[in-house]
């Protein structure tokens, strides 16, 4: 495989930027004999002239200002790497990949996002929504900047990331309004039987139901299991059973879903997390979300 001395390629495009041997060589503090002959190696690895003689100066032939617009575009983007790691500005928009467990509801995802777009630097998003495990994976192998899930890395994962609290809200029984009328009266005894639409039972907010309604002694009618979400509001639109919501959604998913409150898991609360390889956050994006999160999830 060939290989690009980069250095020369450095000796190269100063001397091009700068126009002159002697100008190169006083920027990057060499002699002038060591800029000419390591201009000279690139020219015999690339297999031509990058410079003609001009009077006393020099001037770029065509190979040489096809490299000049690579090399600018390298160290260029050199520079950004350099300021991105440092958490500077760069002219280009900020990328920010972030995973999101099914399980987290929409609108929280949303309300959890929207400051990272909000920020004074321009940002593209992307969004890769997954089941936790999976997205821990894709977090490990550095393809995920953050996962937005409901539980913290658990103890038997191998993989080195750290589990950053963003905020915790109130969890509430929802459902159609003749649904949630029944299910209103006599709560939590009139759970008996009831038809719910529950997360599956791998996920953290599951197992915390499936403890509630233990101590609650209350056998409701499990109609559906999905880490959706989405699905499971519709569902429960259609009358279908009831669903679990945090306090914090609580306004948009009866403005958007027409579903009502009939009752609240006492000392149940969801709980959301933004999971990092670094201890410390650096991204921009990724500190604004979580700085902004502890407003955006109380309830």
């Amino acid at each position: 495989m060939e290989w690009l001395n980069y250095h020369h390629l450095l000796y190269f495009w100063v001397t091009a930027r700068e126009g002159s041997v002697s100008r190169a060589a006083a920027q990057l503090h060499l002699t002038k004999p060591t800029i000419s002959a390591q201009i000279r190696e690139l020219e015999r690895a690339l297999g031509g002239p990058l410079f003609l003689r001009k009077g006393r100066g020099l001037e770029l032939t065509d190979s040489g200002h096809l490299v000049k617009r690579y090399a600018e575009e390298i160290f260029g983007l050199g520079k950004e790497l350099l300021d991105t790691l440092r958490g500077r500005p760069t002219g280009r928009p900020l990328r920010l990949v972030v995973g999101v467990a099914d399980i987290v509801p929409k609108l929280v995802a949303y309300r959890l996002l929207e400051p990272a777009l909000r920020l004074t630097e321009k940002v593209r998003l992307e969004v890769r929504e997954d089941h936790h495990d999976r997205l821990l994976q894709q977090l490990a192998g550095h393809a995920l900047d953050v996962v937005l899930t409901d539980a913290p890395v658990g103890p038997g994962v191998r993989i080195k990331a750290f589990s950053h609290l963003l905020g915790e809200s109130e969890l509430l029984l929802m459902g159609a309004r003749t649904l949630a009328a029944t299910a209103r009266k006599r709560f939590p005894a009139s759970l008996q039987g009831m038809p719910l639409l529950l997360p599956s039972p791998l996920s953290a907010q599951r197992r915390a139901l499936d403890q509630w309604f233990e101590e609650m002694d209350v056998r409701p009618e499990v109609v559906a299991e999905c880490d959706d979400t989405a699905l499971l509001k519709v569902m429960a639109e259609q009358g279908l059973g009831l669903v679990a919501m945090p306090a914090a959604v609580e306004e948009e998913v009866t403005r958007q879903h027409r579903l009502v409150r009939c009752g609240r898991f006492e000392g149940v609360r969801a709980r959301f997390y933004a999971i990092s390889v670094e201890r410390r956050i650096r991204h921009p994006a990724v500190l604004a979300l979580t700085n902004a999160a502890r407003h955006t999830l109380r309830s």
